[in-house]
């Protein structure tokens, strides 16, 4: 086996997960999903799909109309001062994790330099790490307020001409933090000079709660022709998880490449899967900001509970779909999420599954549709505070 992949940690939110297993009084928000179902017309598409007997390999692409349909609700969003975004520019994955490795696959290889902002889900490290690529992190760091910032110099002096790709998720998980436009242009014309790529994962672009159709985009400032590699999903903003479907938006003339990489990878994603994504495309602006309310009630219900305890340090995350907290005095995540799940049946994400700058916080995904089980969370972890005073 190769070094690289020994090397890999397990998942430390499964940890936890596995220690609650077989029980039914847990209430589990460490997963990144809400526990809405999918809506009904994606999956009728997708059953009107089957039915149709479309069970038979696709264009490793995706469906030319979804595509287009992509393209459109891409450019829609962000056609900025360098217009639309063609389907020329757009690859269907089969997930959004695919999207990314993909993106890694085509970008970084053995010896080459990847930069990676964390505290971040483990996929964005780990992905250029399995590849052989060395991964230089650079951390977000909390204010007194629980806020997460971003120490732009420190990045920028970290991206040199060595630096092969910069890592980006925003808005992130597991923090919430989101990047600034100011903080995007600087980014972008720093790696023009040094001819670094970005690889933006944005797909939690539509969960933002600072008004506006989404959080800021780096494709809403770059040309067609930049070293910027966009990875998107279907699963938050469509309620989609286990459809594991996404889509990448690239450079002018790097379509052949990504295809060849899908076909050597998963050949093309599942056809019913994309038939329910054009529905849920079709329904996007009617649907998106009506979840993006109710995620954003959630949000300001959760967080308005955690700073009510106390020793909790919180603040409401302008985007995503967690609560990244920290409880005074405790700085070891894992044991503080196993005992709080094994003792009083709440189950959260523990911090340092998103890396070392995560250490010491907790992850608790408030995308529910009964508000009252954030409630009931909250009185969980008030009586294991009590516990431990």
């Amino acid at each position: 086996m190769r070094p690289e992949i020994q090397a890999l940690p397990g998942s430390r939110i499964r940890e936890v997960a596995n220690a609650a297993m077989g029980r039914s009084d847990v209430l589990a928000f460490w997963f990144g999903e809400s526990d809405e179902v999918t809506p009904q017309p994606i999956r009728d598409a997708a059953v009107r799909s089957l039915q149709a007997g479309e069970t038979f390999y696709a264009h490793n692409l995706g469906l030319p109309e979804l595509r287009a349909e992509l393209a459109g609700y891409v450019g829609g969003l962000h056609g900025g001062a360098h217009g639309a975004v063609g389907d020329e520019r757009i690859a269907v994955t089969s997930s959004g994790v695919n999207a990314l490795m993909l993106a890694v696959q085509m970008l970084a290889g053995a010896g080459d330099e990847v930069v990676a902002v964390v505290p971040v889900w483990p996929n964005l490290t780990a992905q250029p790490a399995i590849l052989g690529a060395h991964v230089r992190c650079v951390a977000l760091r909390p204010g007194a307020d629980g806020a997460w910032r971003l120490d732009l110099d420190e990045l920028l002096a970290a991206l040199t001409p060595r630096t092969r790709v910069l890592v980006v998720n925003a808005p992130n998980n597991p923090t919430g933090w989101t990047l600034t436009r100011d903080e995007q242009q600087a980014l972008l014309a720093h790696c023009r000079r040094t001819g670094t790529w970005i690889l933006a994962d944005e797909v939690y672009e539509r969960l933002s709660y600072a008004g506006g159709a989404c959080a800021p985009s780096f494709l809403d400032i770059a040309g067609p022709d930049d070293r910027l590699v966009v990875a998107h999903s279907f699963s938050k903003s469509f309620l989609m998880t286990g459809w594991r479907l996404g889509w990448l938006v690239l450079p002018r003339g790097h379509l052949d490449a990504i295809g060849k990489l899908i076909e050597f990878n998963t050949s093309c994603a599942p056809v019913f899967v994309q038939r329910g994504a054009l529905a849920g495309l079709a329904m996007a602006e009617t649907f998106v900001p009506g979840l993006v309310q109710r995620l954003q009630a959630c949000r300001d219900r959760l967080v308005a509970g955690l700073q009510a305890l106390p020793g909790v340090r919180a603040a409401p995350a302008p985007g995503g779909m967690y609560a990244f907290f920290r409880i005074e005095g405790q700085d070891d995540s894992l044991a503080l999420a196993k005992r709080l799940v094994t003792e009083h049946g709440l189950g959260l994400a523990p911090g340092v599954a998103f890396g070392a700058a995560g250490e010491g916080w907790l992850r608790w995904c408030f995308a529910s549709r009964d508000p009252a089980r954030l409630d009931q969370g909250l009185q969980r972890l008030a009586g294991a505070l009590r516990a431990m005073a």
